[in-house]
């Protein structure tokens, strides 16, 4: 599989195991909406957790589910969390320490960041149940601290993240270029499906991407487009990566960087891994592995990722062995971590050409 199996002796794989709900695991899945969930003690509502192969341990993911008119257990933790909204309508209540309290509403494919060590709830206030991925880095405080009563119950308050600011919750509208990227610093965003993306051809043809940076965290993300008959351009970048399909079909190739950027005439066809994707699937290159986006459906296709790589908060083991912030960006010619077209396996449009025409799309 060229990736080492999952330890059951780190504090998160332990706690996880303890918590008494389904594990879902492999490189990815069909359909979050579909994925079997079990009555959470902790929490309240129904949950399960997602561990994919590509998490590796600097990620972690699980599944809520809120019944219509209900509403989960308050909660705090000393983990960052990213929360996207799969189905239903509801609101997010949100207090601190020092007595500011603040609630906004949510709908279908919102996407939002509680601050660090704020108390929170989410509400169904929907006549259907409300499902929600929630992706952090529970697994890097697990691991350090061992300790659960440590994680969600520290009564201290980072201010510099969240001190009851009016505004907090409101479409950020702090546009700009870092490097090769367009950042969006906001808080909360509505419609991942609709919101506004800048074009980023250098990583695929019509390509239009956003890295969002939210709520201070070092766990972010971003939104990416491209149209029907394109693909994105192969490359390889460090672990945690949780990429969400929220419109179109298609499917994605994997393959470890050793077997080179010719796996397919290379001989390496069977180390290649193929994933498909729709609305509301999911999965997670691993660390050092090759992958490519493609589009097979008849309408432009758009996902949502959730990793590292903050341009105002990094990390030092994300930059470490980084030569620039936009090493993704450039050919591996350049010393960085893109397969050109010009470069890439002569199979991999062969295949794709044909996969368009199998589904009656007319690149």
């Amino acid at each position: 599989m060229d990736i080492a199996p999952l330890n059951q002796k780190t504090g998160y794989v332990r706690w996880m195991k303890s918590q008494g709900l389904p594990i879902h695991t492999g490189h990815g899945m069909a359909d979050l909406r579909a994925l079997p969930t079990a009555p959470y003690a902790r929490m309240g509502g129904r949950a399960a957790f997602i561990q994919l192969h590509g998490m590796q341990g600097i990620t972690g993911g699980y599944i809520g589910e809120i019944a219509p008119g209900d509403a989960l257990k308050p909660e705090r933790h000393l983990y960052e969390e990213v929360i996207c909204i799969l189905n239903g309508q509801g609101a997010t209540e949100l207090w601190d320490d020092h007595g500011n309290k603040k609630m906004f509403e949510w709908n279908k494919w919102s996407l939002f960041a509680p601050p660090l060590n704020t108390t929170h709830r989410l509400v169904n206030g929907s006549r259907e149940p409300v499902r929600f991925l929630a992706v952090t880095n529970a697994p890097l405080a697990f691991d350090i601290y061992r300790d659960e009563n440590f994680v969600f119950n520290c009564p201290y308050s980072f201010k510099d993240r969240y001190y009851g600011e009016e505004d907090y919750f409101e479409v950020g509208k702090k546009r700009y270029v870092s490097g090769m990227i367009n950042i969006w610093e906001t808080n909360f965003i509505p419609d991942i499906k609709s919101a506004l993306l800048e074009s980023l051809e250098v990583k695929g043809a019509g390509l239009r991407l956003a890295q969002f940076e939210m709520a201070g965290n070092a766990l972010v993300g971003h939104l990416g487009e491209w149209p029907v008959g394109k693909y994105h351009k192969a490359h390889y970048h460090g672990p945690g990566a949780i990429i969400v399909g929220t419109q179109s079909v298609g499917y994605v190739l994997l393959w470890h960087k050793q077997w080179g950027i010719h796996p397919y005439s290379e001989g390496h066809e069977d180390k290649v891994v193929d994933i498909q994707w729709g609305e509301g699937s999911i999965y997670c290159p691993p660390g050092d592995w090759f992958h490519q986006h493609f589009n097979t459906g008849k309408e432009p296709a758009r996902h949502l990722a959730v990793r590292y790589g903050s341009r105002i908060h990094p990390l030092g083991f994300k930059v470490s062995h980084q030569k620039t912030d936009d090493d993704v960006f450039r050919s591996v010619d350049e010393g960085g971590w893109m397969i050109p077209y010009e470069q890439e396996d002569p199979e991999i449009p062969k295949r794709y050409k044909a996969a368009l025409k199998a589904n009656g799309v007319t690149p």
